[in-house]
C-alpha cells in the first residue's frame, strides 16, 4: 500500500489513512505500506537546501547533503503513521531507505534503484509486523542517503512489492482510478477498469499526473500489478473492483482501440531555420543537448526555400527551453544555421490505445476531430500505440474535449 503526499498531508488524513491499512489487516493480509511526505513538505525542504547553497553566502550545494535534508520528509511520515497504528493495538515499525536497504546508484536527487534487499524486511513481516516505509529514499553502497526523484516514492512502492513478490501494489491517492482524461477538463471522462502497462507508461510520460513513469517502467518489467484508487473512500466501501488495475496487456479481455487522451503544457517549441541539410548537422545539436541532460521529444525537419538548407522543430520541457536556447546559440557559428527561435505558447496533446496496433483510422479520426474544431498542428509525433500533436496552447481544452468525443471515451463503462 502506497500513500502520497495528499493522502498523508496532516494527522487526520493520517489516521485515515491507519483505518484503511487496519482493514487490509483485519483481512489477514500481509502489509507493506510505503508514504511520501506530507503535501508540501518536500517542497519546503527543497527551499531550505536552495537558501542554504546560495552561492550568494559562499556555499555551495553539496548533492548528498540535499538528499540527507529532503528525505527526511518521509522519515516523519513514517514514523506518525507507525505511532497511529501503534495506538491502534497494530503491530507496527517504520523503516527507512537505508535499514532495508533499498540500495540506490549515486546520482543524487535523480538516483535509481539498483536492488531492494528484501530478507530481513519480508520476515518482519512474517512475524505480523506492518512494515512503515519510507519512500522516494535509498542508500548508495558507501552508505550515504540517495533520493530517488520526484514521485520518487511510487517507484519505491514498487521495487518493495517486486521485492517481497506482493500479490499487488495499490498506489492511494486523490483520484479514484485512471480516466479516459483529465475529468476537469471533461466532465464525462471515466474511470477505466484495468489499463495496459504500456498504455500507462504513455500516458504518464505525456502528462497524466497518477503514477510517477519510472514506476510504470519497473511494474511492466517485473510484472508487479499496480492498482490506483482513493485514500478518501472509507474502508467500508472498498472491493477489489474499486480503482483501476494497471496490468498485463493480456489481461485486458475487451480491447480498446483508443483508451486515453492526455495533455501536457509543459512544452517548449524550439525552431532553427535555415539549417545546412547534409550528415553530422543534427548530430552536433542534439549531442550538445544530451550532454547537457536536456530531454528532446517531438522532432521535425523541412527543407527550406533555400537551396540545400533545412528547418528543423523540435520540443523540449518548458524549464528547459532557456538553457536549451542558450546551448544552440553556443554552436550556431560552428552549425551555420540562420536563426533560432522559441515558443512556450504551445501545449501537447495524445492519443493512446494498444488497439491502434491492428486497427486502421485513428489518425484520420484524429486529424479529422481537430480540424472540424479549427485548431491547427503544429507537429506530430507517433509510436505503436500513441500519437501526439503540437497545437497552440489556447486550444488545449477544446482539443481534449473534442477527441475524447471523437473516439466514443465517454461511452466506456
Amino acid at each position: 500500500m502506497k500513500f502520497g503526499g495528499t493522502s498523508v498531508a496532516d494527522p487526520e488524513r493520517i489516521a485515515r489513512v491507519a483505518r484503511l491499512v487496519a482493514a487490509e489487516a483485519r483481512k489477514g493480509h500481509q502489509i507493506a505500506v510505503v508514504v511520501s511526505a506530507m503535501a508540501g513538505k518536500t517542497n519546503e525542504l527543497v527551499a531550505w537546501t536552495d537558501a542554504a547553497g546560495s552561492p550568494a553566502q559562499g556555499v555551495e550545494l553539496c548533492d548528498d547533503e540535499y538528499d540527507v535534508v529532503v528525505a527526511s520528509g518521509e522519515q516523519v511520515t513514517a514514523g506518525l503513521l507507525a505511532l497511529t497504528l501503534r495506538s491502534q493495538g497494530l503491530n507496527a515499525r517504520s523503516w527507512l531507505g537505508w535499514q532495508i536497504p533499498i540500495i540506490a546508484d549515486d546520482a543524487h536527487g535523480r538516483a535509481r534503484i539498483e536492488a531492494v534487499e528484501a530478507d530481513a524486511l519480508g520476515a518482519a513481516i512474517d512475524g505480523g509486523q506492518i512494515a512503515v516505509i519510507a519512500g522516494f529514499q535509498g542508500v548508495t553502497r558507501d552508505g550515504r542517503i540517495a533520493t530517488l526523484g520526484r514521485g520518487g516514492s511510487d517507484t519505491s512502492a514498487v521495487a518493495v512489492a517486486a521485492a517481497l513478490k506482493a500479490i499487488r501494489c495499490d498506489i492511494y491517492t486523490d483520484v479514484d482510478g485512471v480516466y479516459t482524461t483529465d475529468p476537469r477538463i471533461e466532465q464525462r471522462a471515466r474511470r477505466l477498469a484495468k489499463i495496459s502497462y504500456e498504455e500507462m507508461l504513455e500516458m504518464a510520460s505525456l502528462g497524466a499526473k497518477v503514477l510517477q513513469t519510472r514506476s510504470v517502467e519497473l511494474a511492466m518489467s517485473q510484472h508487479v500489478a499496480v492498482r490506483v484508487l482513493s485514500s478518501f473512500v472509507e474502508p467500508d466501501d472498498m472491493s477489489e473492483h474499486t480503482g483501476t488495475i494497471v496490468c498485463d496487456e493480456e489481461e485486458i479481455v475487451e480491447k480498446r482501440i483508443v483508451s486515453g487522451v492526455a495533455y501536457s503544457r509543459d512544452e517548449a517549441k524550439i525552431s532553427l531555420l535555415g539549417l545546412p541539410d547534409h550528415p553530422g548537422v543534427s548530430s552536433k545539436i542534439f549531442s550538445k543537448l544530451g550532454d547537457a541532460n536536456v530531454n528532446v521529444d517531438m522532432i521535425v525537419q523541412s527543407r527550406a526555400r533555400t537551396s540545400e538548407t533545412a528547418n528543423m522543430t523540435f520540443t523540449v520541457g518548458k524549464r528547459d527551453a532557456g538553457r536549451a536556447m542558450e546551448l544552440i546559440r553556443s554552436v550556431q557559428a560552428e552549425v551555420g544555421f540562420e536563426d533560432a527561435e522559441v515558443d512556450e505558447d504551445v501545449a501537447k496533446v495524445s492519443v493512446i490505445g494498444v488497439g491502434m496496433r491492428s486497427h486502421t483510422g485513428v489518425a484520420k479520426t484524429m486529424f479529422g476531430a481537430l480540424a472540424d474544431k479549427g485548431v491547427n498542428i503544429q507537429v506530430i509525433s507517433t509510436s505503436e500505440i500513441k500519437i501526439s500533436v503540437l497545437i497552440e496552447a489556447a486550444y488545449t481544452e477544446l482539443a481534449v474535449r473534442a477527441l475524447h468525443a471523437a473516439y466514443g471515451l465517454d461511452q466506456i463503462g
